[in-house]
């Protein structure tokens, strides 16, 4: 069963990082677990391990016939063939943990902390540069990080080596948790919605200042009045802007 690069398919198979995803993802018996691409299931065993019920989620069709042979007998596994991107959880309150492809890390990260039925807990393996960016290690924020804050608490909490995959990616990876998700942040729908509406425009133009983005995308509203109401200068880039700044801005 060779992995297929028009799904972006890097099996892991290193035993420390999987023992390290599980950790990150505190599971416990009582857990329900959606495991988005599980792959030939490396993952999956341990998961099943832990006594939580694992939902796996496999887009490939190749693997279904491996994947239920290995784990279908097991009452505590349920395989559903679909997309991640189009899944829709059937209810809150689940731990999303996955070794998901880097082409799709963006719009599985956006999907599910967005969801009307979100998860509790997020741990994915994912591209170690995608890892530090949300993490913003350096303070500098982008559209990514901001979004990913916005829902909850983001860490790196593992390096994982390139050579830990099968086939080899040309880039090294990390393990990223996200706890405590909700939509505690936002006072309301409308509130969420123009939360992210100022972001994308903040973010606009990189070498604009913020004000003159926001200004150019968002005309109707006197941005140098709220920038003095918020004491921000005019002069501040959108990346050096912390979030609770932008929650509150985008509710005036």
């Amino acid at each position: 069963m060779k992995p297929k690069k028009a799904l972006g398919q890097n099996f892991l198979t290193s035993i420390p990082a999987r023992i390290a995803i599980v950790e990150a993802g505190e599971v416990v018996p009582s857990d329900s677990i959606l495991e988005i691409g599980p792959g030939k299931g490396f993952l999956t065993q341990s998961l099943i391990e832990t006594g939580a019920h694992v939902t796996a989620l496999e887009k490939d069709s190749d693997l279904i016939p491996l994947l239920t042979e290995k784990f279908c007998a097991n009452k505590n596994f349920t395989l559903i063939e679909g997309d991640a991107l189009t899944h829709n959880p059937e209810a809150p309150g689940y731990k999303l943990i996955a070794n998901i492809p880097y082409y799709i890390t963006g719009a599985i990260l956006e999907r599910y902390l967005s969801h009307v039925n979100q998860p509790t807990t997020m741990v994915v393996l994912v591209q170690k540069e995608v890892a530090v960016r949300v993490c913003a290690k350096e303070g500098k924020e982008s559209i990514l990080s901001l979004s990913v804050k916005a829902y909850g608490e983001p860490k790196l909490v593992y390096k994982v080596s390139r050579g830990s995959f099968n086939p080899i990616p040309t880039v090294d990876s990390a393990v990223l948790q996200i706890k405590n998700i909700s939509r505690k942040n936002f006072k309301n729908q409308y509130h969420e919605q123009m939360f992210f509406n100022i972001v994308k425009a903040g973010f606009a133009h990189k070498r604009k200042y913020l004000l003159s983005n926001l200004k150019e995308k968002i005309p109707t509203t006197n941005w140098q009045e709220v920038f003095l109401k918020q004491n921000v200068n005019e002069k501040t880039r959108a990346e050096d802007v912390p979030l609770a700044t932008w929650l509150t801005i985008s509710i005036l």
